[in-house]
């Protein structure tokens, strides 16, 4: 269905005047930009997915390539804010895109914060080279893989594995949520993309985070033709779906096998599903279909290549299955609820930096309902809070490099497996499978990272980042492969820049309340509806008891109230339903029975008037 698609370019900077001998660029793209010292190209993009805008005085200028969903006066906006320095508005618009911002004689190009979209770079001669994948610069310049940074990611936690690298020797990563800054007359540098919003409060920050996701999703079903979804019946495909069925009719798909046909997901999809007239409602029975994990991998020769290893690939005849129906309905976009983890929930170590933040007692209850949340036992737990409090993130990885160099390199930093969500990093299960050749590597790169971590940062900030940028990473191999084998764009809108920014704007120990799942997604979208039922809920339940309909013999009382208790909890509920219930049984409640009320007695000849 087409080849890798990625932005990429070159900027002299001007200081080396070094022959790089025969020009290059990508196979096949398509110039996108073009001056005298810095070019742009883009390859599988179309010309709708690449926007631009420049200001008035020409001093600034917007070049946007791909998800960008801004209007054409938002780019305006963020053009005119570049030109008066404010050059992060540009990266926070709308969407999950490239930004590429010049004011005056400086570039500053950025992918976005959840890594969907990736910015990497080199240096040849006096020119930077840069891309949103990695592998064409590999191949640019030579450069091999990177065997520690591809056994790191499966046999450590906690750590960043990429940093500034990639996995490629020679290639260097621009982290998300920062910006590869090219000057003329000065070396590349990259530099964090300045925060857009303060820390709020969850009540504060709640609306706000509906408002950008209701945003996210409305700008990608309202350019007409065809769209679908999954829905798993978990809240955050719950939640994009039905935002999108508010707005147009899609097809929703919900992939189910043996194991998962008892879970109550499964059975939430299905009355989401029938709850809205604007859902066509598609199973694939995965077992009747004979899919499961790591089917049609024989052949690596005929499997696509994404730019990082792929977890999708695993799933590939699972993912072939989910997707067929969406193809068969000539969706234009796949919508998806991966980030949701990311954004409107939040890592256990939260309440680490709760206790950093000075909330001590609170956090020190917080740890307690964690333990029995997780059913584990509290003092371990207690302690080893208190150890990783105790630890700043450069001194535990050097522990662990340490670790690593030992005897075994098999030691567990944070202790059993209980307390390891607490605990700032450590080894995998798979970790025993490095001989000591790689446990040198691997050592040697964790010791790495310790020289550049940052001492000031807590290890839920750092955890909560890691695990947005490998979902963010996860997403953006699956959306290729689905592009590339089926032709289907695959959209993620929870890792919208301007979502996560909304989200992670809460303190994270305030979106993660233990024994309360994700109380972020109930606060924010069930907002109107489940907010009021809940609020409500002593009356509503009043008046369903003397459900005039249910005393009729036509209502079964049990389920009209365990219903409206579901949906007054948040759970996924048949709002419509309910909605309608409740006015109709006011409508009865409050019907004139008597003829007074509506007649009076007619004379024997009326006046006409």
């Amino acid at each position: 269905m087409g080849t890798m698609r990625f932005a990429a370019g070159t900027f002299h900077a001007g200081h080396d005047t070094t022959d790089p001998g025969t020009d290059w660029r990508p196979r096949g793209a398509r110039c996108a930009y073009d001056d005298s010292t810095f070019r742009v190209w883009t390859a599988g993009y179309g010309a709708d997915e690449v926007s631009k805008s420049d200001a008035l005085g020409g001093a600034a200028g917007l070049l946007a390539v791909g998800c960008c969903l801004a209007t054409k006066d938002e780019l305006g906006a963020a053009t005119a804010a570049a030109e008066r320095g404010e050059w992060a508005a540009a990266t926070r618009l709308a969407g999950a895109y490239l930004s590429i911002v010049r004011t005056g004689s400086t570039v500053r190009i950025a992918g976005d914060r959840a890594g969907t979209v990736t910015v990497y770079w080199l240096v040849d001669g006096g020119r930077v080279w840069w891309a949103t994948a990695a592998a064409p610069l590999a191949a640019y310049a030579g450069a091999e893989p990177d065997p520690a940074v591809l056994l790191a990611a499966f046999t450590l936690r906690g750590v960043d594995v990429l940093a500034g690298h990639s996995h490629f020797r020679a290639v260097r990563r621009v982290a998300p949520g920062h910006a590869l800054v090219l000057e003329a007359e000065r070396d590349p540098r990259t530099a964090p993309v300045p925060y857009a919003a303060p820390a709020v409060s969850f009540a504060d920050g709640a609306p706000l985070v509906r408002d950008t996701v209701t945003t996210a999703v409305a700008r990608r079903t309202d350019g007409g033709g065809a769209v679908s979804s999954d829905l798993s019946g978990g809240i955050d495909s719950s939640t994009i779906t039905s935002l999108a069925a508010a707005r147009t009719p899609l097809l929703a798909v919900t992939y189910t096998d043996e194991r998962m046909g008892e879970q109550d997901d499964v059975l939430y999809a299905e009355r989401i599903a029938a709850d809205r007239t604007s859902i066509t409602h598609a199973w694939v029975r995965g077992t009747r279909g004979g899919v499961q994990h790591f089917d049609g991998l024989a052949d690596p020769a005929v499997l696509p290549f994404t730019d990082t290893p792929s977890f999708t690939l695993g799933l590939l005849a699972i993912k072939a299955a989910q997707l067929a129906p969406a193809t068969a309905y000539g969706s234009r976009a796949h919508l998806t609820g991966r980030g949701g983890d990311d954004v409107l929930d939040a890592v256990p170590g939260m309440v680490i930096d709760q206790y950093r933040a000075g909330r001590r007692l609170e956090a020190c209850r917080r740890t307690v309902a964690l333990a029995r949340a997780r059913r584990s036992a509290v003092h371990p737990l207690l302690r080893q809070a208190a150890r990783t409090q105790a630890t700043s993130h450069p001194r535990a990885l050097t522990v662990l490099a340490e670790a690593l160099n030992g005897p075994t390199g098999l030691s567990h930093p944070g202790g059993a497996a209980s307390t390891e969500m607490l605990a700032w990093c450590g080894t995998t299960a798979s970790a025993p499978w490095l001989t000591g050749a790689g446990r040198a590597a691997v050592a040697e790169l964790v010791g790495a990272r310790a020289e550049v971590a940052d001492p000031h940062a807590g290890p839920g900030q750092v955890h909560e980042r890691l695990a947005l940028e490998l979902m963010g990473d996860g997403h953006a191999t699956y959306d290729a492969i689905a592009r590339r084998l089926w032709g289907l764009p695959v959209h993620a809108p929870f890792l919208d820049t301007a979502v996560v920014d909304a989200s992670h704007a809460i303190p994270g120990w305030q979106r993660m309340r233990p024994g309360d799942f994700k109380p972020l997604a109930r606060a924010a979208f069930t907002g109107s509806v489940y907010a009021g039922l809940r609020a409500n809920a002593p009356a509503l339940r009043r008046l369903l008891a003397g459900s005039v309909l249910a005393q009729a013999g036509l209502l079964d009382a049990g389920k009209t109230r365990a219903a409206l208790d579901g949906a007054a909890r948040g759970e996924p509920a048949p709002l419509a339903g309910l909605h309608a219930l409740i006015v109709s049984e006011l409508w009865l409640a409050t019907l004139p029975p008597a003829r007074e009320t509506w007649w009076e007695t007619a004379a024997a000849k009326e006046t006409v008037r």
